[in-house]
């Protein structure tokens, strides 16, 4: 292993661990505030992380960041920071309580409108 490959682990590792104490203070946050049986911390944190990931893929193929920072921001920092399985237990949960139609609209609005953020943070990386 390379020098930089370690240098890249180690900054990868340390952006996972910081997207994952931004997530965990984020959710709390949210939840604090929010007065509603909707999961609005996952649902917030996982929007705005699928917007930042189209954001950084946009701007590393316009070459204003490396593929270097973009793999430490994307898959250290937004793995860290955003959370399929959290969303799934949410929605899981949801339904077990009673509420069918509350969990499978988190469920399908969480994929579609992080599907939405995803392209529309491309598109902002595009554009700029």
């Amino acid at each position: 292993m390379t020098l930089a490959m370690l240098g890249q682990l180690m900054a990868t590792g340390l952006a996972g661990a910081l997207g994952a104490l931004s997530r965990y203070l984020l959710g709390r946050f949210i939840s604090a505030r929010a007065a509603t049986a909707l999961p609005l911390g996952t649902l917030v944190i996982n929007l705005s992380g699928a917007f930042a990931i189209g954001l950084l893929f946009a701007l590393a193929q316009e070459h204003v960041i490396s593929t270097m920072v973009q793999s430490v921001l994307a898959t250290g920092f937004l793995g860290g920071y955003t959370t399929f399985s959290t969303m799934s237990w949410e929605g899981v949960e949801l339904l077990r309580d009673g509420s069918g139609w509350l969990g499978l609209l988190y469920l399908v609005g969480s994929l579609l409108l992080g599907l939405l953020a995803a392209a529309g943070g491309l598109a902002v990386g595009r554009w700029l």
